[in-house]
């Protein structure tokens, strides 16, 4: 892909935009066959997103909806839409904060455990089976580690620019 007749900077920039262009492509394409994969269940990929968030042992007793978002990477507005959908589906309940009462905790209820764990969780291991089945374990760690590092320096970029006085964009 590099040739050798290029500048490094001319390099580093192609790569970059191939890069950048492939995982724009397979956001999409998560968002796309992910949802397909547990539509069955009523779920998207954001919904599948906000279940495993709820899920985790931390998050047992639940999250606020400005923790939620943090995890999620997502604008409250986005994620309060999304929570609301998710309530009026059984799959979430959503309080008033015992500690704040001005903040509000979402967690998930006995119906959207049932559809996490025996509906959606089988669908979504198959899902990983069939995108990642002919990947290393190798392969899976180096892709994570070079994942997180991007994504680190992403929110690193994010910080600077909302110090900056800039607003959050509100992408979901």
């Amino acid at each position: 892909m590099v040739y050798p007749n290029e500048s490094t900077a001319e390099a580093r920039t192609e790569l970059a935009n191939r890069l950048f262009f492939r995982l724009y492509q397979c956001a999409n394409m998560l968002h796309k066959t992910g949802s397909r994969a547990v539509e069955a269940e009523g779920l998207t990929t954001q919904q599948w997103a906000v279940l495993g968030a709820l899920s985790r042992e931390k998050a047992e007793a639940g999250m606020s909806i400005g923790d939620l978002a943090k995890y999620l990477m997502v604008s409250r507005q986005n994620l309060s839409g999304l929570i609301g959908r998710m309530e009026r589906d059984g799959h979430v309940a959503i309080a008033p904060d015992g500690q704040d009462r001005r903040s509000r905790v979402v967690t998930m209820t006995k119906s959207g455990r049932h559809v996490w764990h025996a509906l959606a969780l089988p669908k979504i291991r198959a899902y990983y089976e069939e995108i990642l089945g002919d990947f290393s374990v190798n392969d899976l760690t180096h892709m994570l580690h070079y994942m997180l590092k991007m994504l680190e320096n992403m929110q690193r970029l994010d910080e600077a620019w909302m110090g900056a006085g800039e607003e959050e964009d509100g992408a979901a």
